[in-house]
């Protein structure tokens, strides 16, 4: 993979959390850590995605569009030049019930790229509890290459550039 400069990688993040509209934005994602080697964020607990009336059992599509959206973060990352990318392929195993209150992290990367493919890998858990991990996905996402890259694209849409 290309090397990517520490300091753009941040930037990439910056303008990824500035773009979220929808349910991304009301996830309130905190970009911890980005690197070529993956990304690691957090989602602050959030009553709203719970499906128990005690509000502690998240919703399994909470936890898959999470790995989607960061799966999406681990290959603007990781890949150089990428106008569009779209998940072709996403499976999710539930490895255990999502019963708490505390925050969630999801660790996510891209660890193989053809011109046209992108293949992740991820997991989530609560925080504290990185052994206990509560989900796994694996993706693959489809990429196109043009004049534009999504990165220049943003930073145009942001009058950055």
């Amino acid at each position: 993979m290309t090397r990517i400069p520490q300091q753009k990688m941040d930037q990439i993040a910056q303008l990824w959390n500035a773009r979220g509209e929808g349910l991304i934005t009301h996830m309130a994602l905190d970009i911890q850590k980005v690197s070529t080697e993956g990304v690691l964020v957090r989602m602050p607990f959030n009553s709203d995605f719970c499906v128990d009336s005690d509000q502690t059992l998240l919703h399994g599509g909470i936890l898959t569009a999470l790995l989607d959206s960061v799966f999406g973060l681990a290959n603007f990352i990781a890949i150089e030049g990428v106008s569009t990318m779209a998940t072709l392929d996403l499976r999710v195993d539930y490895l255990r019930p999502a019963h708490s209150r505390a925050d969630i992290f999801v660790r996510a990367h891209c660890y193989r790229q053809t011109r046209h493919i992108a293949f992740n890998s991820g997991s989530i858990w609560f925080d504290g509890h990185e052994d206990e991990e509560i989900a796994r996905g694996a993706a693959t996402f489809a990429l196109t290459r043009g004049e534009t890259s999504l990165y220049e694209a943003m930073l145009e849409g942001k009058g950055l550039k």
